[in-house]
Order: structure tokens, then sequence, then C-alpha cells
């Protein structure tokens, strides 16, 4: 799915730059709020303390996290995170 995205990209053709409601699902609770405050642009140390673990455990769970939502950034979260547009009937 990886590589016709990447060609669909490429290509010109919009793609959907939401993440699948089944992709965020399958996220653990405590994964899905490091991908929030990452997301609203709080650093490592920041999500430490908010959550009372360490700067290297967000990053641990950042680096899980992102091949399940299909980006390579923390920029590309807010994205990602989105919810998906209302379908035009």
């Amino acid at each position: 799915m990886t590589r016709t995205h990447n060609e669909l990209r490429a290509s010109g053709l919009p793609v959907a730059t939401t993440v699948a409601a089944s992709a965020l699902s399958s996220l653990p609770p405590q994964q899905l709020e490091i991908a929030k405050l990452a997301a609203a642009g709080l650093t490592n140390k920041q999500i430490g303390e908010r959550l009372f673990l360490s700067p290297r455990t967000v990053s641990t769970h950042l680096y899980q996290l992102f091949p399940k939502l299909w980006v390579s950034s923390r920029a590309a979260l807010p994205d990602a995170l989105a919810e998906p547009p209302a379908a035009e009937n």
C-alpha cells in the first residue's frame, strides 16, 4: 500500500492525507495521546513531563506510531490525526 500511495502522490493525483479510522483505533491510548501532544507542537521533554514519562520513552512511542499512521515526521502528525472530510452527496 505504501508503494501505491507514493506512486499516486508522485503522479500528482490527490491522495487523502488523513489516516483511516482503523489505523487510529489501532493505537494504544498512550500512543494516541503522545501523537496528539506531538502534533500540537510539544517537545519530547514537554510530553514526558505531562505524562510522567522520560523523553526517551516518548521518542520510542513516536518511533512505533509513525509507521502505523503512515507518517515519517512530526510535521505530518496534524494531518494524520485530522478528521476525514465529510463526503459530499
